[in-house]
């Protein structure tokens, strides 16, 4: 790009961030952007880029774009919203920066990316997913944020796992590092009423991975915490529309026919209700090691660690 087009680039996103974020329609400003179109099963995704990285390229770029809409669709049974638009601003250094989500007719993603960015940032990238994840879950009051941010934190590498993106170590490792970020500390009052880094986006990760445990042991890992996910989309929560907590809840158990969210909502929204995380891991078969972790395939949930990771 010239040095006036980079300029005219930069001004159309500092306009569309603007628009989006006073709710005015950025239709003007993501027009001036050059415009790329990913389908993926029972969606589009149309992207904005307004550069690409030298020692990428354009087809690398698009190829990791497609890659986590696949693993997002690939969870959720399909795509979760009938089109939604990216857009990709380059910024100084290396790999994928800050991402955001926004709701509306048509759910807007932006994302920065580094500049000097090369094949290995994208391929451990997990802000995109992280994101796209985002899409399939409705906007809840802000008390219920650990909600939305717990799931994209937890779905992203398990979904990502299933379509080839990441190891089971890798996400099992990374789930014994992070969720004791999610523990209540002295003065919790839980979920909805500790509204820290580390409560919203681990603790709401520990929710949902409770969750998941618990709906395969109750059906003998017949039905996975996606059943609940899915129906919540085909019953049009997503990120553009508004629910109440307790229609998640509903929606949820209805499908799986399990109280399994009612029961941990309940308690572990107002009130602390620490887990203990070395027990849990011994139950799965996750032994930490100096380097990671290793399966113990004798552990009582080993066979719901696999099919958590496999997707059975």
């Amino acid at each position: 790009m010239s040095a006036k087009a980079i300029r005219y680039a930069a001004l159309c996103r500092v306009i569309l961030t603007m628009m989006i974020t006073l709710g005015l329609p950025g239709d003007q400003a993501l027009s001036a952007l050059p415009r790329e179109t990913v389908d993926v099963a029972g969606g589009k995704l149309a992207v904005d880029l307004e550069g690409v990285p030298p020692a990428v390229g354009r087809a690398e770029l698009l190829s990791w774009i497609e890659t986590s809409t696949r693993a997002v669709a690939s969870y959720y049974g399909t795509f979760p919203v009938p089109h939604a638009r990216l857009v990709i601003s380059l910024s100084s250094g290396r790999g994928v920066g800050h991402g955001t989500t926004r709701g509306g007719s048509e759910p807007v993603i932006q994302l920065s990316l580094g500049r000097d960015s090369e094949s290995p940032d994208l391929d451990r990238d997990w802000v995109l997913v992280h994101e796209l994840v985002h899409l399939g879950f409705p906007s809840v009051a802000r008390q219920h944020h650990w909600m939305e941010e717990g799931l994209a934190t937890y779905v992203e590498p398990i979904a990502r796992v299933r379509t080839g993106g990441l190891t089971a170590e890798r996400v099992w490792t990374d789930l014994v590092d992070g969720l004791p970020k999610g523990q209540p500390h002295e003065g919790d009052r839980g979920l909805d009423l500790t509204p820290t880094w580390g409560r919203t986006y681990w603790g709401g990760a520990l929710f949902w991975l409770l969750a998941d445990i618990d709906l395969r042991q109750r059906s003998s890992n017949r039905i996975g915490l996606e059943v609940a996910l899915r129906a919540i989309v085909r019953k049009g929560g997503t990120i553009g529309h508004h629910w109440e907590v307790d229609e998640v809840i509903a929606t949820a158990d209805g499908a799986t026919g399990l109280p399994v969210l009612r029961a941990l909502y309940d308690g572990m929204a107002t009130a602390p209700a620490p887990v203990d995380l070395d027990a849990l891991w011994r139950r799965l078969g996750v032994k930490e090691t100096p380097d990671g972790v290793t399966f113990d395939e004798t552990a009582p949930l080993a066979e719901v660690r696999r099919a958590i990771s496999e997707g059975q």
